[in-house]
């Protein structure tokens, strides 16, 4: 593969997209190394420049920090100002992944919960290097000459609004992964509320609280993809497509997180019911007007959340999560949490943003 020139390099750092992933992905690996917050202690004289060499290491927690840092080096190659060279974007990548890497080790050690390692800086400062490499190697390929760029112009509305969308689509689907959330259910608030002990209820009211949810849900990301969508293209396939890959991280999630045979536990009568009338919804929304779909769009996403943090707990996913033993995930399964509960608050802020009057060029309207 030919070594891309800086001119070449430059050039891919136009796009916002690049920007708006890598401020995702930075607050996202800061919430997922100091959590859980609690327990903040005075570390003993910890500096960043004397983190202990770990006694005990597993190639569980070398591939995990490698792995952690490498969408960090490659989105920041791309997201860097296009005055800077590519060998200059490079090691800027690798710098400010260093420098990340130490500050968050050194907080760990004022979490009991955590264990600072110098190890893991070490992996992590591989893992920048090794996404600035690919940055550098791959963007060309992606923005200029590759597919990218052409299916983004076939598929999706022009402009920068439209680039916010498609990351929160990505955060939403990355919120699939939390198996302790209902089908496609976001916003549970549940935790943060004291709520008395309802009545016991029957299972059927449970079946019909998921299945609302999960339609409700379906159906308000469906149609705020069908704004961002580029009129020309056929937004219904579209619309399918994120639907069939939300169902393929949900089963992702429980094939990695829980037992063989609980791959499937999360598709239940209310997630079946929920998946099929929502995707029928869906489909014959999408062809309405382009407000008439952002109001629809917010109300079935707040009717959803408000449902669910007025829903008690569902008995047959509590059970279902008995078999789950967080271990090494606990803290990628705290990260899921987050993103999860705040997704619908940061889609309805931005339908509002969609829906002004001086943005109506963003979603094709």
């Amino acid at each position: 593969m030919r070594r891309p020139t800086s001119r070449t390099a430059n050039s891919l750092r136009r796009s916002p997209l690049s920007r708006l992933l890598l401020a995702a992905y930075l607050l996202l690996a800061i919430y997922a190394s100091l959590y859980p917050f609690r327990g903040w202690r005075d570390p003993g004289g910890l500096t960043a420049l004397g983190l202990p060499w770990p006694s005990f290491v597993t190639a569980f927690d070398v591939g995990a920090n490698f792995l952690g840092y490498f969408p960090y080096g490659f989105l920041c190659v791309l997201a860097l100002p296009r005055s800077l060279p590519a060998t200059g974007a490079a090691l800027a990548a690798i710098g400010s992944g260093a420098l990340l890497s130490i500050a968050l080790e050194t907080l760990q050690g004022f979490l009991p919960a955590r264990i600072p390692s110098g190890l893991d800086v070490a992996m992590n400062v591989a893992g920048a290097t090794a996404g600035a490499i690919a940055g550098l190697q791959l963007a060309p390929w992606l923005w200029n000459e590759g597919p990218f760029k052409r299916t983004r112009a076939m598929l999706l509305a022009p402009g920068p609004g439209t680039d916010l969308g498609v990351t929160l689509l990505g955060l939403w689907l990355f919120a699939q992964l939390n198996p302790a959330a209902l089908a496609f259910g976001t916003g549970d608030l549940r935790d943060l509320l004291v709520a008395p002990a309802g009545a016991a209820h029957r299972a059927e009211f449970f079946v019909a609280i998921e299945a609302i949810t999960c339609a409700a849900n379906l159906l308000a990301v469906a149609l705020l993809a069908s704004v961002i969508a580029n009129p020309g293209t056929s937004v219904r396939s579209f619309v399918v497509a994120i639907i069939l890959a939300a169902l393929a991280v949900k089963t992702l999630a429980f094939a990695t997180l829980m037992q063989a045979e609980h791959v499937f536990a999360w598709v239940t009568p209310g997630a079946w019911a929920g998946i099929a009338s929502g995707t029928l919804l869906a489909l014959l929304t999408v062809g309405l007007g382009r407000r008439v779909r952002l109001a629809l769009a917010g109300v079935f996403l707040m009717a959803a959340t408000v449902l669910l943090n007025l829903a008690p707990a569902n008995p047959y996913l509590a059970a279902t999560l008995k078999v789950w033993s967080q271990g090494h995930f606990l803290n990628f399964n705290g990260l899921t949490r987050l993103v999860s509960a705040a997704w619908p608050f940061a889609a309805l802020g931005y339908l509002i943003y969609l829906a002004s009057a001086r943005n109506r060029e963003i979603a094709g309207g």
